[in-house]
């Protein structure tokens, strides 16, 4: 089992910047593809960003510019750097990754969610 554990949200005025961070940890044998996903309220959850295990990474046409995704591998986390905030960015940003496990198999874990509010 892995446990992934967000940290970063809060409330900040349009046009600022917020780190999310989240670190997995439990039976982890290599941790593969890394994402942040956002649901608002009323919303479908939304991929983000992502980052595979070789450093590609991808984002929604919404945060492209504004928005960058980076990993630790040494610390098994990932970040999400969002700056340019825009009120539409308010939601619950939900850290996800798939792990391999020691005995075999690829599995998908979520976070708990972190909420992120833009706001004046």
């Amino acid at each position: 089992q892995v446990q992934l554990v967000e940290s970063g949200g809060g409330l900040v005025q349009p046009g600022g910047s917020l780190r999310l961070s989240c670190a997995a940890s439990g039976r982890i044998f290599r941790i593969n593809s890394m994402a942040w996903y956002r649901q608002a309220p009323g919303k479908e959850r939304e991929l983000v960003a992502s980052i595979s295990s070789d450093g590609r990474t991808r984002f929604a046409d919404s945060v492209k510019g504004r928005f960058t995704i980076s990993r630790d591998n040494a610390k098994n986390a990932v970040y999400l750097q969002m700056n340019s905030l825009k009120p539409e960015d308010t939601a619950v940003y939900y850290c996800n990754v798939d792990s391999w496990a020691v005995s075999g198999g690829l599995y998908n874990y979520w976070g708990q969610g972190t909420q992120v509010t833009v706001s004046s």
